[in-house]
């Protein structure tokens, strides 16, 4: 999958590309629909292989469009997405914190990414399904955020459902995405030349020089 560049001039100034994974029923596709169309459903509908949406948002005066796929979790369509980690400038690890596999198979995730994403990919990871009762709760908050510690990411626990932090999540990605291209765009500006006035003395010496070899 080809890069799309990053910063445009056209109605938004930067273009983020952003990837959902984690297993299968953990909410990814809800929580992607919550975020682009603010709607939730309760039917679980199996993603064949990607979908994506697009949302633009506004994040500290600059207009940033979010190109957001929605990965399958299911292993047979595993070899389709992971083509698309490489164009990923984020990734959302997803899973259920009434699924306790789920928030296991993240360590696998992780090392897909490590595998198959850019070295500088930013990652979050995400907890959802928040809004469950907690007797049915698996995984707590302080493991959520002991792994999201080990890895040195940020950590959120979302519900697609109730729209608890949905938003703060992908504003959060995205917010350090710029931030990362922003230190980049600075860095790879080129150095500024001066170019220095001619010293008079110079020129009117070479013309003097000039004159006489004419005149002889």
């Amino acid at each position: 999958m080809a890069a799309a560049p990053a910063r445009a001039r056209a109605d938004y100034d930067y273009l983020i590309k952003l990837l959902l994974i984690g297993d299968s029923g953990v909410g990814k596709s809800c929580l992607l629909l919550r975020f682009s169309d603010d709607s939730f459903t309760t039917s679980f509908i199996t993603t064949i292989g990607i979908d994506f949406k697009i949302r633009t948002i506004e994040l500290d005066g600059k207009r940033i469009k979010l190109q957001i796929w929605d990965t399958a979790g299911q292993e047979r369509f595993r070899t389709i997405t992971t083509a698309y980690y490489r164009g990923a400038m984020g990734i959302l690890l997803v899973y259920d914190v009434t699924d306790e596999s789920s928030f296991n198979n993240i360590r696998n995730w992780i090392r897909n990414i490590e595998q198959h994403a850019s070295d500088n990919v930013n990652k979050i990871l995400v907890g959802n399904k928040a809004d469950m009762d907690e007797s049915k709760r698996a995984v707590p908050t302080s493991r959520g955020q002991a792994l999201a510690d080990e890895f040195g990411i940020k950590f959120f626990e979302t519900s697609a459902k109730t729209n608890f932090n949905v938003e703060q999540v992908f504003f959060s990605i995205a917010r350090d995405i710029k931030q990362r291209l922003t230190e980049s765009d600075s860095k790879a500006e080129p150095p500024t030349i001066k170019i220095s006035k001619p010293d008079p003395a110079i020129g009117s010496a070479a013309a003097r020089e000039k004159s006489a070899c004419c005149g002889s």
